[in-house]
């Protein structure tokens, strides 16, 4: 039995795999929508070489359709995250499940980061991806957005201001640190006032039930009513009988807070990770305790 020709572009598109994950995850929030669009890479890529269409570079081109396929499933998505019930927050995901290509620079990987930079459009967001995760250069970013380099450099930079991206990464992640672990420390001490004194005034938690377990349904801002939040959610466990177990878990790169409730039958898990303003006290808080969110983790 002969065996079957060699592919270009299957040989090609299976090197560039981990990093075409990388860039779809980072611009989507969403690991499942990720592999998703991966797969239509392959598919694309194997219907242009059965066509003999011309490609320089299979690297090259694998990355722009995947960007391009990744900006109209933002743009595709959107509308159904407006009526997502409540905050729609990224899906997490167990640090040591990332392959190595996403997981080797962490650049715009956090939850936190990822939360904020859907505010920005996506070519916006596929500029900032490319650039600081991938080390792409304004033009060759420009010539898969079909931007000049000096648009792509504005789009980046208004990114990068929007996200206020830390510059020392190590320092940040100590700091982060020690941060929640006192956090949780004063959750599970009851204090109100302990919890206050570690937020900002002006603090704000999302918490993403999805519709499937109880959460926030709108954004909670400010410490005290963070607090109080928190503090409540502790106290109705208690009150059914379940105890809360809280452990460190690596999540997108960062260290974040695994709550697994117990003892009630419910099953019941948040994870929540932090972002720290310049002061060190906790500027924003993300709470995913959407079942289907947390199967990655």
């Amino acid at each position: 039995m002969t065996s079957a020709p060699a592919s270009a572009a299957t040989d090609a598109w299976s090197l560039a795999r981990g990093r075409l994950l990388g860039i779809a995850y980072r611009m989507l929030g969403d690991w499942g929508e990720a592999e998703d669009v991966v797969s239509e890479v392959a598919i694309t890529a194997l219907a242009a070489e059965r066509e003999h269409t011309p490609v320089r570079s299979w690297s090259a081109w694998l990355t722009t359709v995947c960007v391009r396929r990744s900006v109209d499933r933002v743009r595709t998505l959107a509308a159904a995250r407006e009526v997502y019930p409540g905050p729609w927050l990224p899906e997490p995901v167990d640090t040591a499940r990332l392959p190595d290509e996403v997981a080797a620079t962490r650049e715009l990987l956090s939850l936190t980061l990822l939360h904020v930079a859907e505010q920005l459009t996506p070519e916006a967001r596929a500029a900032l991806v490319l650039h600081r995760a991938f080390a792409m250069t304004a033009p060759e970013i420009g010539e898969i957005l079909q931007r000049s380099p000096a648009s792509v450099r504005q789009l980046i930079s208004r990114a990068e201001r929007r996200l206020d991206i830390t510059p020392d990464q190590s320092v940040a992640d100590r700091a982060n640190r020690e941060a929640l672990q006192r956090l949780a420390d004063a959750v599970e001490s009851g204090d109100v006032a302990a919890v206050v004194e570690l937020l900002e005034d002006d603090a704000t938690l999302f918490s993403d039930g999805g519709g499937i377990v109880s959460a926030a349904r709108n954004p909670i801002f400010g410490a005290d009513r963070i607090a109080r939040f928190l503090l409540g959610v502790m106290a109705k466990a208690i009150a059914a009988g379940a105890t809360i177990e809280m452990s460190a878990v690596m999540v997108n790169g960062e260290l974040g807070m695994d709550a697994r409730r117990l003892g009630d039958g419910s099953g019941r898990r948040d994870v929540m990770v932090i972002r720290l303003d310049p002061s060190g006290r906790v500027r924003t808080l993300l709470q995913v305790c959407n079942p289907a969110k947390l199967t990655r983790i």
